[in-house]
């Protein structure tokens, strides 16, 4: 009954607005946004016919199950960013040295040196690097020219980061 009434209200204020304001004001919109959200009701009230179908019973356990889970997914996150951020830190910390440590006769150590500034220089570098690393699939090519130039060690660590985080947490 009462949305029987609001459907009514809707049609009414559809048709003045489209035949009588519609004219008076030459073609410019007039503002009924309150007759929108009463139709953003009106959709509502379709899906909750569609909740007592028994047609949709499987639907309504996976949109359940969806619901109920978003909590364990944004700590997922939260924990997938803390790693992140305190394995990009501790690359920033572990490459600092080698990107200070200049040599200016040696040129290809400059383009190195550049190359390891520009993936690893800063902390938010490095934190964009361990994004790319995680999700990308991009890592060989961010740690390889680190373990052949640098020090075998990145290879542990990246090893351990790449089974651990990438492998274990996020697949």
């Amino acid at each position: 009954e009462k949305f029987n009434t609001l459907d009514a209200f809707i049609v009414l204020f559809t048709v003045l607005d489209i035949y009588v304001l519609g004219p008076l004001t030459n073609g410019e919109k007039s503002d009924l946004t309150v007759i929108r959200a009463a139709r953003f009701f009106r959709v509502l009230r379709a899906l909750r016919v569609a909740r007592t179908l028994e047609l949709f019973t499987e639907l309504r356990v996976l949109l359940f199950t969806i619901t109920a889970s978003f909590l364990a997914l944004f700590w997922s996150l939260v924990l997938l960013m803390i790693t992140m951020l305190m394995a990009g830190l501790i690359l920033c910390q572990l490459v600092s040295p080698y990107i200070e440590d200049f040599d200016p006769s040696r040129i290809e150590d400059a383009e190195f040196q550049r190359w390891m500034f520009e993936r690893y220089g800063t902390a938010g570098r490095s934190l964009w690097t361990v994004f790319e690393i995680t999700f990308a699939g991009s890592w060989p090519s961010l740690v390889r020219p680190l373990v052949e130039k640098v020090s075998v060690s990145f290879g542990f660590f990246f090893g351990a980061y790449v089974f651990l985080v990438v492998f274990a947490m996020t697949r």
